[in-house]
């Protein structure tokens, strides 16, 4: 008889910090990291996207959670399949990468409300990044269900997980240290007993509202590196200079260039703040793409710029996984200051084959309300959030009294950009740049109906107006009198299983195409649409992203994982006028030719 085998002692990793540095199980340690969100990236391509990151020299993989991903609805959670945040952290743990996470509750990311759940927005009266009770108490509820995830991921339990962060950059925000308190007595409450840290510009400003006496402080930035690490060794004399994210690349607006970096002056960067002794994590590592209507968007204090799919970032690790120049340049800097790097990349997943497909089947969306939604009924229009809804399109419709000569029709507190029917001609479109911008109606004796289609192109993810409200918010006017009664569809879009498709002629206004698309085998594809104008394309029931033809972005990433061997099925929704065909291509198209530089902060 065989004695009883002791069960193996799961290894703990501690990370704590001394004087000068960062301590692994004791050891003096440099972090260095290359950021990937798993919310960004196709699960079936966790794995080799941290491969190819490991092959760049990294140690660690930082990730922020998004917090409206898993609670879409409140009390709704979900991690599972692309949420499945505890799967990417093992995986990574796998591969022999430490983490760091970064569950905000806001996380800007240039993801949608910074990740932030709209619904929060719903309640007119809440004060969200500050010690209010309604935002409180639903942090709380959801760092509740959160921590149980986090808790057995970290590396005092034998996980991967180093390092958790407290909020982010809010010193770019607000300066209420008691809300930020509050967070990192909730984590520490809720057992996650690791590193904690703070992460600001590296700006005194920013410093001055951001830090909590006590907690690591870290900062991002992308060029000055001994500045920015000067500024930073003032507000903590001692311990690890971090910077948390260091902006090589930069991500891209609609209408405006695609951001690019030269590799050499990047790889400096990054080789003058590892010559300095900090630690720094690579933002982006993998940058993936913003997938369905996910994008963030700025707010220059003028302009509203919605933020593009894609999120290749200029990363080292391109958004179909690519091996760029930064790449090679930066794995050389690492191997330099870290050690060789001895981890190979694995292969580039193959491409499709290039091919013209047709368009031949259609469906308007006005002819297919009834199978998209159910209408609300209200006396005035709803706000998106306050219909229950977070993304997609809004339809509103009422009946206007008639007979009116001409009047000017005004949307109050329009978000994002609304097309205009009347009798279902559309008469114009308005959009949120343009306040005050009015479309001439006139109104038959026996009154017209109006129809009215708006956009959520991406909350606001970054700085004072982050409560941005979609939809309608105020009301629609004919020159001041303004109208009531009212029909409201949510239109989110996440099934498509209604619609009824049939040839024939493209019908007028926003329409749904349908193509077919026969592979031998799955393969990453890059879709254009030339001559197409705005709208949004799923790949067998997978919402890819947003196109828009003032670019800088021409092509739509298609992973590889989504395909299938056999018949496939595009939709568009286009909402204006449809090319007349649909091109697979085998290589991406971001506007390269179009080349910008990188902010200096």
């Amino acid at each position: 008889m065989q004695p009883p085998q002791s069960p193996v002692a799961t290894p703990i990793t501690t990370l704590t910090t001394d004087e000068t540095g960062f301590l692994r199980n004791g050891r003096p340690h440099r972090i260095v990291s290359a950021a990937i969100h798993y919310f960004r990236v196709h699960p079936d391509l966790w794995a080799d996207r941290l491969l190819r990151l490991r092959a760049m020299g990294v140690n660690t993989v930082e990730t922020y959670v998004a917090w409206n991903v898993h609670e879409p609805r409140p009390g709704t959670f979900t991690f599972d399949g692309p949420n499945d945040v505890a799967a990417f952290v093992r995986t990574a743990g796998d591969l022999g990468l430490d983490v760091i996470v970064r569950p905000g509750p806001y996380i800007c990311a240039e993801w949608d409300f910074g990740g932030l759940p709209g619904w929060l927005l719903a309640d007119r009266t809440i004060r969200i990044r500050r010690r209010d009770p309604a935002y409180l108490a639903a942090v709380d509820a959801w760092f509740d269900v959160l921590a149980p995830v986090l808790v057995p991921l970290l590396g005092s339990r034998g996980g991967p997980v180093v390092a958790v962060g407290v909020e982010n950059e809010y010193g770019s925000f607000g300066n209420d240290t008691g809300y930020l308190e509050h967070l990192r007595d909730g984590l520490v409450r809720r057992g996650l007993d690791c590193l904690l840290f703070t992460t600001d510009g590296a700006d005194h400003g920013f410093q001055l509202g951001g830090r909590i006496p006590g907690v690591l402080t870290t900062g991002t930035f992308g060029s000055r590196p001994e500045s920015s690490l000067a500024t930073l060794r003032t507000y903590q004399p001692e311990g690890p200079l971090v910077c948390v994210e260091y902006w090589h690349g930069w991500f891209d607006h609609w209408g405006e260039p695609h951001h690019t970096r030269d590799p050499q002056d990047a790889a400096a960067t990054l080789d003058s703040l590892l010559a300095a002794g900090a630690s720094v994590n690579i933002y982006m590592g993998h940058g993936g793409t913003n997938f369905g209507w996910w994008n963030g968007a700025n707010h220059d204090g003028t302009t509203y710029q919605p933020d593009v799919t894609s999120y290749d970032y200029d990363a080292p690790v391109g958004e179909a996984g690519e091996l760029t120049r930064k790449f090679h340049l930066f794995r050389e800097v690492i191997g330099r200051h870290a050690g060789p790097v001895t981890h190979e990349p694995p292969a580039l997943p193959p491409r499709v084959v290039p091919r013209s497909l047709s368009v031949d089947e259609h469906a308007s969306l006005a002819d297919s309300l009834d199978a998209l939604s159910k209408p609300v009924h209200h006396v005035e229009p709803l706000t998106m959030e306050e219909a229950g809804q977070s993304l997609g399109l809004i339809h509103y419709r009422t009946r206007l009294r008639g007979p009116l000569p001409e009047a000017a029709l005004r949307i109050d507190g329009l978000a994002d950009r609304a097309q205009v029917f009347l009798d279902g001609r559309e008469i114009g479109l308005l959009e949120r740049d343009e306040p005050l911008a009015a479309l001439t109606v006139a109104v038959p004796d026996g009154g017209a109906e109006l129809d009215i289609l708006v956009e959520n192109q991406g909350r606001i993810n970054y700085g004072p107006l982050l409560a941005d409200r979609k939809g309608i918010r105020d009301g629609v006017r004919l020159d001041n009198q303004y109208q009531f009664g009212w029909e409201i569809r949510p239109l989110p879009l996440d099934d498509l299983s209604g619609l009824e498709f049939g040839p024939g002629a493209l019908p007028d206004g926003p329409s749904f195409h349908r193509v077919t698309v026969e592979l031998d085998a799955p393969a990453d594809a890059f879709i254009a649409l030339p001559g197409w104008t705005k709208g949004m394309v799923w790949l067998n029931g997978f919402a890819l992203g947003r196109f828009w033809e003032r670019g800088p972005q021409k092509t739509l990433y298609a992973p590889g994982p989504l395909w299938r061997a056999g018949g496939n099925t595009l939709v568009i929704l286009e909402l204006h006028r449809p090319g007349a065909t649909v091109e697979l291509r085998d290589v991406p198209d971001l506007g390269a030719e179009a080349p910008a530089p990188i902010p200096v902060w």
